[in-house]
């Protein structure tokens, strides 16, 4: 009871009792212990603000410090190139869906010359597939990067692709293209804060800023990053959760590396004996020119050295090892893939203590974490790939009567993006899966395919021209692949397919 309470118990013993019995049910009934102020958490003092508000007075320090880990730390890079491989990995491929197989075909091959790099990168530098592995790249380190639409008079269509880096915003630009509108962070934006153009810093080559930026109208920019906020309106970098933990693993492994140096070093220091004993050649009377100097003397291998008298040689050998990091990183390595949702195999690619279960979980667990970015990355490449479709219709690269019917225009533009397969780690027992799931239809032919990476037009194609091929040659595959005699064989089968 406090000094109040025990005046008031005093004076009006009812009110103390009453003020005792709320007291107790406030302490029994408080809400959360992360929202307390005793003593774990005195010092835990936040504010909550919008996320633009949040995050605008550390972007650009994030930004600079990710950078300086992508440049200098492996474990940074670890992860980077673990979301590369398991987002693009071999790469998407196209397959037009408009339900006319000759057109299907007819777009897949322009787009298959557009993705090259004298066609669709402004600079061309980069091929399509090298622009987006560049793409899940500088979002890992940057939080994002804008796509600009470009329409020039070079390349297959007037259509290219320019990218830009999210510090090339003008976040100091305040002045609306349009005056209803507002700017924060180099954005303009309406009423309802959707993004109406975009104010792009304009540099020389040797990057140093020209003039004002330049406004460049949406419906031209294709801003790729990840929004966690409904109030935020501009990039954060993915790895600023971790990088503190990337930071301190790499200044670990520095001080190791130095300790480890210094505990390989054998110092030899010469004691020498003063005054100088009277002894042998040594003794009074002997010249300077006896004597031996040992300034810049370096130890080699099978060295004999004589010494002056009198002196000897005291051996420095520091003891001790350095600390054991292994289980340091490792515990490391786990927290930061924790953090940014892929496991420890992945980005240290340290299999020793995995087996073929847990590596497939693994894989899944990976796969389900990237698969939110791949919606995200694939949302940006549906839309290069409509635009692409209606450059190509306007240059006449592609001639749809229909296209312009709305009705229609969907179909036209209906696509599915194939992305390359990851190598099995168990062949027969993926092969027996698929064939299992075919037999008892959870899967059909064409989904299994699409799951290999292939396309099931193409895979039948493929199969009938080698049956055909062989039974030209008079060659009978059913016996040789599953050794099925001839006469079990369906006629029907060896028909050659017209």
């Amino acid at each position: 009871m406090g000094f109040i309470d025990s005046i008031v118990a005093r004076l009006n013993p009812k009110r103390a009792y009453e003020r005792e019995i709320y007291r107790r049910a406030y302490e029994e009934l408080r809400n959360y212990d992360a929202g307390d102020y005793d003593r774990p958490n005195q010092n835990w003092r936040v504010t909550n603000q919008s996320a633009e508000m949040t995050d605008r007075y550390s972007r650009m320090n994030v930004l600079a410090r990710a950078r300086d880990l992508e440049r200098n730390s492996d474990i940074m890079n670890s992860v980077i190139g673990a979301f590369e491989r398991n987002i693009i990995g071999g790469g998407f491929s196209l397959q037009a869906q408009t339900k006319e197989p000759e057109l299907d075909e007819q777009i897949e091959k322009a787009w298959k010359k557009w993705c090259k790099k004298r066609n669709c990168d402004v600079t061309g530098t980069q091929s399509f597939a090298q622009m987006l592995r560049m793409a899940v790249h500088r979002k890992k380190v940057d939080g994002g990067v804008l796509f600009i639409k470009r329409y020039t008079s070079e390349g297959y269509v007037p259509f290219k692709l320019q990218m830009i880096e999210v510090d090339e915003l003008a976040d100091d630009y305040l002045q609306p293209h349009n005056q209803e509108n507002k700017v924060v962070g180099g954005i303009e934006y309406n009423s309802w804060n959707k993004p109406v153009g975009y104010y792009i810093r304009q540099y020389d080559l040797n990057g140093m800023s020209l003039n004002e930026p330049i406004w460049v109208d949406a419906e031209q920019v294709i801003f790729y990053y990840t929004k966690k906020r409904p109030s935020q309106i501009r990039e954060m970098s993915d790895m600023a959760p971790t990088i503190t933990r990337v930071r301190d693993v790499n200044e670990f492994m520095v001080a190791t590396s130095v300790k480890q140096r210094i505990e390989a070093c054998l110092s030899v220091f010469i004691k020498k004996q003063i005054p100088t004993t009277a002894i042998g050649r040594s003794g009074v009377g002997a010249s300077e020119k006896d004597k031996v100097n040992y300034d810049g003397k370096m130890l080699s291998p099978g060295m004999i050295k004589e010494l002056n008298a009198g002196d000897e040689v005291q051996v420095v050998n520091p003891a001790g090892q350095a600390a054991d990091a292994t289980s340091f990183t490792k515990l490391q390595q786990r927290l930061i893939g924790a953090g940014q949702g892929i496991s420890y195999e992945a980005m240290s690619r340290d299999m020793s203590e995995s087996n073929y279960s847990s590596a497939r979980q693994g894989i899944i667990e990976d796969d389900l974490t990237c698969s939110s970015e791949r919606e995200l990355l694939t949302e940006v490449m549906d839309e290069i790939y409509e635009t692409f479709i209606i450059s190509a219709v306007l240059s006449g690269k592609l001639s749809i009567p229909k296209f312009w019917n709305e009705d229609e225009k969907e179909r036209y533009l209906s696509h599915k993006w194939i992305k390359a397969p990851k190598p099995w780690i168990d062949p027969v027992k993926e092969s027996t899966a698929d064939r299992t799931a075919l037999e008892t239809g959870q899967k059909t032919f064409k989904q299994v395919c699409s799951e290999n990476g292939r396309d099931w037009r193409t895979q039948l194609d493929d199969m009938a021209e080698v049956n055909r091929y062989a039974q030209n040659l008079g060659i009978d595959l059913n016996t040789i692949l599953f050794g099925i005699p001839k006469a079990e064989v369906d006629p029907k089968l060896l028909k050659d397919d017209e």
